[in-house]
């Protein structure tokens, strides 16, 4: 789930046609080649907006009747993935949230599909307007987009049936450990923070294998190269439904982060327009219901708030 902002570039194609999204994005790219540039989102995504939106379009005019990108990383399930039934569409909760947000506010939404690691270079090139793709909040993110929240992060400790190594949280269980983890993401440090606290217990460090997306983090423990992958619970819980005779859960964690959306830093009337639609989508209960919808946690929702980075 989380991750850095180093420049990934557009993606390794043969680690994704490796994977079960491989060939739906593959398909993406040869569009891309001949002039295409978004894909659709799943035609029951929209759904009606609250009645405090046509008081937002009036407050907001400028963003009536646009085409917004979109920039998401579609390689998480319950979030943004491709439908598995129409390579040519998404589906997740973020993309039902994002065209609830255009509904609310009057535009529509297009889509690009990059590495996770390249969504916030992709905003800030002007390549994308915005950003909701499970991306957490930082400080440091910040820097390049300004950030709503509207998630709870909880993390998931992913391990192979049996969990051989007693894996149990972002501690000293992952010493001398094998962690598959996405180019990027806050994981990463967190499991690099852990080398000092291992070595002066006289343990090796843990080691770590980055991978594109999550599903080559999850083929990773399936094939043994690997001993866990920690990120978003759902996540999770959806890798140990798929396997359940080979994955388990080790235990969630509580990570200090929200998931937000990233807008272009300084644009605040853009800013504030966004924040303002999803405050009526939550006040209406739509968000919980998108929610239900994709198997997350009410409880996970968050009121918004801004990250910035001043």
């Amino acid at each position: 789930m989380e991750r850095d902002m180093e420049i990934f570039g557009t993606g390794n194609i043969r680690a994704l046609r490796r994977t079960w999204l491989g060939l739906g994005f593959a398909a993406h790219l040869f569009a891309v080649a001949v002039g295409a540039v978004t894909f659709l989102p799943s035609s029951d995504a929209r759904a009606a907006a609250p009645s405090a939106c046509a008081d937002l379009q009036a407050k907001y005019p400028s963003l009536k009747g646009k085409t917004l990108v979109n920039a998401i990383n579609p390689h998480t399930p319950g979030y943004e993935t491709i439908d598995p039934n129409d390579p040519t569409k998404y589906i997740g909760f973020d993309i039902d949230l994002g065209e609830a947000i255009g509904e609310c506010l009057g535009f529509k939404l297009e889509y690009t599909p990059v590495t996770f690691a390249a969504l916030l270079t992709t905003l800030q090139a002007g390549q994308a307007d915005i950003v909701i793709s499970d991306i957490y909040a930082t400080k440091d993110r910040a820097k390049a987009g300004d950030f709503i929240t509207y998630l709870k992060v909880y993390d998931g400790v992913l391990v192979a049936k049996g969990n051989p190594k007693k894996i149990n949280g972002i501690n000293k269980s992952l010493c001398g450990a094998v962690a598959a983890e996405n180019t990027g993401y806050v994981e990463v440090p967190l499991i690099q923070a852990l080398e000092a606290e291992c070595k002066a217990a006289g343990l090796p460090a843990p080691e770590i294998q980055l991978y594109d997306n999550n599903a080559n983090c999850i083929q990773a423990i399936l094939a043994g190269r690997a001993d866990t992958y920690i990120n978003d619970v759902n996540t999770v819980d959806g890798a140990v439904k798929a396997y359940p005779d080979k994955l388990e859960k080790a235990t969630a964690v509580t990570l200090p982060y929200s998931v937000g959306i990233a807008v272009p830093r300084n644009n605040n009337d853009f800013r504030a327009a966004v924040m303002a639609a999803l405050t009526e989508i939550q006040k209406s209960g739509q968000q919980v219901e998108m929610m239900k919808k994709w198997n997350l946690p009410e409880a996970q929702m968050e009121e918004p708030k801004l990250v910035l980075a001043d």
